[in-house]
């Protein structure tokens, strides 16, 4: 009889960086609480979470992060006015993230690279595979990728990480992974991974993107390794221990993505994410993309 595969359940989400990339926005408000049109950049990522049926979420955050964790919680005030004013529409809004998963934090207290911030999250995860996903990408809800992620780990066990095809003359600002074919068109199997390699050098043009379900494996690995690319504990050199060496947690496996992808940790980026998503908003787009089309048009 075949051993079925604990059920995930738990999304870890690091959040400590200083956001140095959008100073001074940055300055005094978290990156994460940036708006994407009228909702926090955050707030995209536990909707994901949630929707890949994972409720139970640790943040990982620092010094100045106290926003985060307010915008996750009632506020009593502001729902009061609102509902006073009988503006429902809005107390909807405001109400929307108080309840959407079970939250947690921590404090990295040491910001030492994203290895060391998924190890903080050890003593709330156990020994049960979790998931982790990056703030910075933002993932179309109608191209889920997350979910099929743990369906792939709940399948093969071991980790999974999210690949997406680059310019080659881009690798070398991602994570890499040496990948080996499936039987599943959109799955294939890490066999090594390289932390933002010379591009003449990358084993493939196979990017990882920021969403990871992960085995508990990972922490003791994570506990012996050393100071990496920028003096930081990464991720992807304890990944690579777990592809090269199936014994300590599994195989890893990687799942390929095609999807739409906003990648709102760059100035740029974020523009388009947010002129992209307001385009689609049935609410705001038919407006906005006329707007838009004069706007080009005049400037052309």
């Amino acid at each position: 009889m075949t051993q079925s595969l604990p059920r995930i359940t738990k999304a870890v989400i690091p959040a400590a960086g200083l956001g140095t990339r959008f100073l001074p926005a940055t300055k005094a408000t978290p990156k994460e609480m940036l708006p994407v049109v009228d909702k926090p950049a955050i707030q995209y990522v536990v909707e994901e979470a949630v929707e890949a049926g994972l409720n139970d979420v640790l943040m990982i955050t620092g010094r100045n992060k106290r926003p985060l964790e307010d915008h996750f919680d009632r506020n009593y005030e502001l729902e009061e006015a609102l509902t006073r004013k009988g503006d429902a529409e809005r107390l909807s809004k405001v109400q929307e993230s108080n309840d959407l998963a079970t939250m947690h934090y921590v404090r990295q207290g040491d910001p030492r690279g994203l290895g060391h911030a998924v190890l903080c999250a050890a003593p709330h995860v156990g020994e049960q595979p979790f998931a982790v996903l990056l703030g910075d990408d933002l993932i179309d809800p109608r191209d889920p990728l997350l979910s099929r992620m743990v369906e792939v780990q709940e399948r093969e066990g071991g980790s999974v990480v999210a690949l997406m095809e680059v310019e080659p003359a881009q690798i070398g600002l991602y994570g890499c992974a040496a990948v080996e074919a499936t039987i599943d068109s959109d799955v294939v199997k890490v066999t090594d991974l390289v932390e933002k390699p010379d591009p003449g050098e990358a084993p493939s043009n196979y990017a990882i993107i920021g969403r990871y379900v992960l085995d508990p494996a990972v922490f003791e690995i994570l506990r012996e390794t050393e100071p990496g690319r920028g003096g930081e504990i990464q991720l992807t050199d304890a990944l690579q221990k777990l592809a090269k060496d199936e014994r300590v947690g599994g195989p890893v496996h990687g799942v390929v993505f095609k999807g739409r992808r906003y990648d709102t940790g760059d100035r740029g980026d974020y523009l388009r994410a947010i002129v992209r998503l307001a385009c689609e908003r049935e609410d705001l787009g038919p407006d906005f993309r006329t707007w838009l089309r004069s706007y080009v048009s005049e400037e052309m």
